[in-house]
């Protein structure tokens, strides 16, 4: 039910060594970037660096370190809903907003910040954007996205003109202010400070909620479990170019263990506050903490009727006169007497909570968001359910490397080690709630698996379903899911593929067009898991690119007239394409206006080599038409892909015209004879390769003549050696066993991977083959001098500074400063070394 997936560790040096903080924070995004705290200290003059350590989950031994500069420890850590900022706050008041420097996941760099000095920092959260999705279980079976995930009716914390949101955060010091730090436009940041009351008291603990109408709660506790937990509602608002803060107390609450007469001294101090999810701010948990254990309550607000006094009661009531009603804090569940909690994890899935939607959660076994974690002392951590808190699973430590269902052994019983015991000092749930981030009192970095049966018995057509439900929930966010593949064995990666592409073509034209490349991007991370499909995900990433280089092209083709119809060029184009079935280019050409494929020369020129791809890649396909036999080569996917063949034709028709007008543009083949008209050849083979496949629903196998002409092929043309993207590092593939795998932060894991095993020889490398830029279709030589970054979900390696100075060029590179083509996150490959910075 949870295991570890892995286990990274800091290396012991002679002079330096990484301490876990005090408090130890830790931070998961929703691009799978895990950031956490620790203390860096130098053995010869006793100087503390406060650190702050970013990975990526795919890489974890690739650590980005920043000495962050902070005075005093790092108190709260918390990334922004791109992923892409990170505030940190410590107990000097300091906040500082760091961004990646130039889109790169490994160079961060802090611009701005804010202070309220001497005051520490206890809760901080950014500003809410108003982009809420809602996650309906209930729907798991329909065929329609916009079922499954409704966006929900939820205000921005704060707007600028026309309803855009305002970029900013809000923190809660100790000594009971709340600082608001907004972002205008032009880069200034405008700051105001404001007491949640008027009797300021000291808060040990805080917690920020947002409601649907815009306004922001804050959860506050002194740190005593007598005392009373306050609700305060904070509303922001710009007047006069300035922050104005205005607060108004909220009903409170007095936790249920300080009433029992059994637990009144027991329990006295309040180690953790938290709102259940970050958009209700009507439900809370808290846990009330001792030396020897711990309890754990959950609250919910209510809207009650007020009872009204006997003398009114006989008056005869006014038209339409409603009961009046009060706000008052109810206990929904608690636990019974627990180890010492030492973190909690709440989830992030937007899954709704209330009886009926749970009800079928509990029904569908469909488990994800339903739990919330709590680590304990004795390195031991429980799933609770996040309303009930009965127990619906517990993982006993990777010392032990089990979990067990409820029930199994009691924990009171198990034989409990002597000395200091390892455990958890921070917990972090994903953004699918399906793994865990942990940081051990040693500084350790665990990674847990969490199933999405929690343990539940499922059929394999359950569980698969469970899964293609998370990975549409990402392609419709856009957020990362390396944490869905972390339960996907290799014998599940075709029926998933499958049935994606089942459910993406049931929806409409619109949303597929949306979805286009983020589906092939999943498939291919899919693809990557099992040997048997380890060529389709070449195929997947090719398609990403052949998807690309065709939009830009046809972005180029300007209408002839201004008055033009409705349809523009790129649209014709597709159009006659797919109704001329001539096999000749040359009588294709004729039924285009050739007047609106007129360019000047330098943006031909310039573009030469994503033209050359394409015709190398036309050239590799019908060469290789022949030869897909029992193990199945990249390039196959695209023989029955009707869609991609028809996209090729229309390329090699619009570089026929270029031709035309710029022959420097055309692609080279090395042919034998002198007088081979070779794009005519490829595309006479291609039309007939795309004819057997352009009704996807009846594909034909190709004729015996057309495979003859294929044979051929390398006769007539030197067929080129596709230089398919790198074999991927990255640890997925590595975590297929059961046994958690032990790393070590700068250090990569060399066990082969799945892939490497593959009976495909285009994936081998060689120490002399060229590198390739994978984005500009470039040679970087052997051994490239120049600095390149690599994609971090799929290898794809470019140079970080442009070789090109043409407009059209630099526009195609604009496209992947910020993402991959696979929408992963690129990191400069020149900064290996993992020491502070």
């Amino acid at each position: 039910m949870m295991e570890v997936a892995y286990v990274c560790e800091w290396e012991k040096r002679p002079k330096s060594n990484h301490y876990p903080s005090i408090p130890l924070v830790c931070a998961w995004s929703c691009r799978n970037l895990v950031a956490f705290t620790t203390d860096l200290k130098n053995e010869e003059d006793e100087k503390v660096s406060h650190m702050v350590h970013i990975i990526d989950t795919e890489h974890p031994w690739d650590v980005y370190s920043i000495n962050s500069g902070h005075g005093e420890v790092i108190s709260c850590l918390e990334w922004d809903q791109s992923g892409s900022r990170l505030l940190s706050a410590d107990g000097d008041g300091q906040i500082k907003c760091w961004a990646m420097a130039d889109h790169l996941v490994n160079s961060w760099e802090s611009s701005l910040g804010s202070a309220e000095d001497g005051d520490p920092i206890i809760a901080l959260s950014w500003l809410h954007n108003g982009v809420k999705l809602a996650l309906h279980v209930e729907m798991s079976g329909s065929t329609n996205f916009g079922e499954k995930f409704s966006r929900v009716k939820f205000s921005p914390s704060l707007t600028l003109f026309g309803g855009k949101p305002m970029e900013g955060w809000l923190a809660v010091t100790v000594s009971g202010l709340v600082t608001v730090s907004l972002l205008k436009p032009n880069g200034q940041l405008l700051t105001a400070s404001e007491s949640l009351c008027r009797l300021r008291g000291r808060v040990a603990l805080a917690d920020i909620a947002f409601t649907g109408g815009g306004n922001i709660v804050v959860a506050a506790t002194d740190g005593s479990s007598s005392s009373p937990v306050q609700f305060y509602k904070v509303c922001v608002s710009v007047v006069n170019e300035k922050c104005r803060i205005d607060t108004e107390l909220l009903p409170s609450l007095f936790m249920r263990c300080t009433t029992d007469p059994v637990r009144r001294d027991k329990y006295p101090a309040v180690t953790h506050l938290k709102f259940l999810t970050r958009e209700n701010s009507e439900q809370v948990l808290l846990c009330a903490s001792s030396q020897m254990g711990s309890i754990v309550e959950c609250w919910s607000l209510r809207k009650e009727g007020l009872p009204v006094n006997n003398i009114f009661q006989h008056r005869s009531p006014v038209v339409g006169e409603k009961q009046p009603t009060i706000l008052k804090w109810r206990i929904l569940s608690a636990t019974n007497d627990l180890d010492r909690v030492s973190a909690v994890a709440l989830p992030k899935l937007p899954i709704s909570i209330s009886n009926t939607d749970l009800k079928v959660a509990s029904d569908t076994k469909f488990c994800p968001g339903l739990g919330l974690a709590l680590a304990f002392h004795d390195g031991s951590i429980q799933i609770l359910h996040r309303l009930s808190l009965h127990t619906m699973g517990v993982f006993y430590g990777s010392s032990s490397g089990s979990s067990q269902r409820p029930g199994d052994e009691p924990a009171i019983k198990r034989q409990r080690p002597g000395g200091p015991t390892v455990h958890f000092k921070a917990l972090q749930f994903s953004w699918t709630s399906l793994a865990l981030a942990g940081v051990d009192n040693h500084g350790k970095l665990h990674m847990i698996r969490v199933s999405p049966s929690m343990g539940q018995m499922l059929d394999m057509n359950t569980l698969l379903r469970h899964l293609l439900f998370l990975l549409e929930y990402c392609m419709v966010t856009g957020y990362d899911w390396w944490d869905v593949l972390l339960h996907v064995q290799p014998g599940m990666v075709h029926n998933l593929v499958e049935k994606l592409h089942e459910e993406y073509m049931r929806q409409n034209q619109a949303l597929q067009q949306v979805l286009s490349t983020r589906i092939v991007a999943v498939k291919a991370s899919l693809c990557k898991l099992s040997s048997a499909t380890a060529a389709r995900a070449c195929d997947f990433h090719a398609k990403l690119l052949l998807i690309a280089i065709s939009s830009t092209l046809k972005s180029l083709l300007r209408p002839h007239v201004l008055n033009t119809p409705d349809k523009s060029p790129g649209d014709r184009l597709a159009e006659i394409c797919s109704k001329n079935t001539d096999t000749d280019i040359d009588k294709v050409m004729i039924n285009l206006k050739t007047e609106e494929f007129v360019l000047d020369g330098p943006p031909l020129q310039s573009l030469q080599q994503l033209i050359q791809w394409v015709g190398d890649f036309v050239l590799y396909l019908m060469a290789n038409l022949p030869n897909q036999g029992s193990v199945v080569r990249p390039g196959f996917g695209f023989l029955r892909d009707g869609w991609s063949l028809g996209m090729l034709r229309e390329m090699m028709v619009m570089i026929r015209i270029w031709g035309l007008l710029k022959p420097g543009c055309l692609p080279i083949y090395t042919a034998t004879s002198d007088n081979q008209d070779s794009m005519s050849l490829l595309f006479r083979l291609l039309t007939k390769l795309w004819l057997c496949s352009r009704d996807e629903g009846h594909p034909q196998e190709p004729d015996e003549p057309l495979i003859d002409e294929c044979c051929l092929l390398p006769s007539q043309l030197l067929v080129p050696s596709m230089d398919w993207l790198p074999v991927n590092d990255g640890i997925i593939c590595k975590l297929q066993g059961k046994h958690p795998l032990r790393l070590q932060f700068g250090k990569p894991y060399s066990l082969p991977g799945l892939n490497s095993t593959a009976q495909v020889e285009v994936f081998s490398r060689s120490p002399g083959v060229q590198r390739m830029d994978h984005l500009r279709c470039l040679y970087m030589g052997v051994c490239p001098t120049e600095d390149s970054k690599a994609c971090t979900r799929c290898g794809c390696v470019t140079m970080l500074r442009s070789p090109n100075k043409t407009n059209a060029m630099k526009q195609w590179e604009q496209r992947w400063i910020k993402n991959c083509l696979c929408g992963g996150q690129p990191l400069d490959t020149s900064l290996h070394d993992t020491a502070a910075l």
